[in-house]
């Protein structure tokens, strides 16, 4: 049984290959650095095996099976250790992926961007997947060894903050740039544009790495869903106030939507007969002609506001005069009128 595990123990040593389940990395470090002499080496159709010592780069082998020998090969005869009467190699070796490897996802925060609509600051993510193929193997080692991530976890995490570093400066400043509308940005109008833009941007700040992405794939930019209401609600009214002319136009949404409210919340107080219910669909309609009378040009007297409703129609306004709709002088007019209602 010892002799059958001596002969196990020497087969190992002399076979250098990457693992099985190994094969989806992009970088495997073989994990000894002392390799006998004669030890075969092989290296599969889509990868490359890298010599290194002491940091430097030495040489390297492509597809096949190779007998790892001084005499034949001479960079390894710089590999050699003397104190084991040249019997072992003494280096670190890579295996590094050439295949393009796809669906590498990624997720990250761009940061607050201001919405040149409505002036307002809303957090933008941008999440997806990419490709990506290593193009120069010894120039990656390299750039790994330097940064002291030489396995393959320490490389693709990495190697993802550099591409979303890149995403984060670009896209934002892509976006503040073409004056975009967020909501429109998020709706995918301008996806093409942006993967364009971020792709051209990654390659240029990883080439030097010796890593080329190929392609985006499910590139998306998206807002959180507090923030998209929010903004939503002002792009609608700030069209609203285009469309209408102005304050006068806004007011009479603001007293629209007031009345609506009303009729709403008293349909909703009805009894199970439903007599409730009519009387408060027949007052709602009744306040809404009030109301119309008062667009129209009629001089009925208005109903009395309520404390909240006036609360309400000055965050409105405060939004609006954040937006640059209203000017400073035409908010503080129309906030001491609703003040003096209270």
């Amino acid at each position: 049984m010892g002799i059958i595990s001596f002969i196990k123990g020497g087969v190992a040593e002399l076979a250098i290959a990457r693992p099985d389940a190994a094969k989806d990395q992009w970088v495997y470090k073989h994990p000894d650095q002392t390799i006998p002499m004669k030890a075969q080496l092989t290296v599969d159709s889509d990868e490359v095996a890298l010599f290194f010592k002491d940091g430097k780069y030495v040489g390297s082998f492509s597809a096949g099976r190779h007998t790892l020998d001084a005499s034949n090969i001479p960079f390894l005869g710089q590999l050699v250790d003397k104190f084991t009467g040249g019997n072992v190699f003494i280096c670190e070796v890579f295996f590094v992926t050439t295949r393009e490897l796809a669906s590498i996802k990624f997720g990250t925060s761009i940061g607050d961007v201001q919405d040149p609509q409505t002036q307002l600051r809303v957090r933008l993510m941008v999440h997806g997947e990419f490709s990506a193929r290593i193009m120069d193997p010894a120039k990656l080692v390299i750039g790994l060894v330097g940064q002291r991530a030489t396995s393959n976890e320490g490389f693709v995490g990495w190697f993802k903050s550099q591409v979303q570093k890149t995403m984060k400066d670009g896209i934002a400043e892509l976006i503040v740039k073409q004056n975009w509308p967020l909501m429109k940005v998020t709706s995918g109008a301008y996806t093409d544009e942006i993967e364009e833009s971020t792709l051209a941007g990654v390659r240029r700040h990883i080439e030097s790495y010796g890593v080329e992405i190929i392609r985006f794939g499910d590139f998306s930019i998206s807002m959180d869903a507090a923030d998209r209401d929010r903004l939503d609600k002002l792009v609608e009214r700030f069209a609203y106030v285009n469309a209408s002319g102005g304050m006068a136009g806004y007011q009479q949404l603001a007293q629209a939507e007031m009345m609506m409210g009303a009729a709403e919340g008293m349909k909703k107080g009805g009894d199970a007969g439903g007599a409730f219910q009519g009387a408060g669909i027949g007052m709602g309609f009744a306040m809404a002609g009030q109301m119309a009378g008062m667009m129209g040009g009629a001089s009925a007297q208005k109903a009395p506001e309520s404390r909240e409703a006036i609360m309400s129609t000055l965050k409105q306004l405060g939004e609006l005069k954040a937006a640059g709709i209203l000017t400073d002088a035409e908010f503080e007019a129309k906030k001491k009128d609703l003040l003096a209602k209270l």
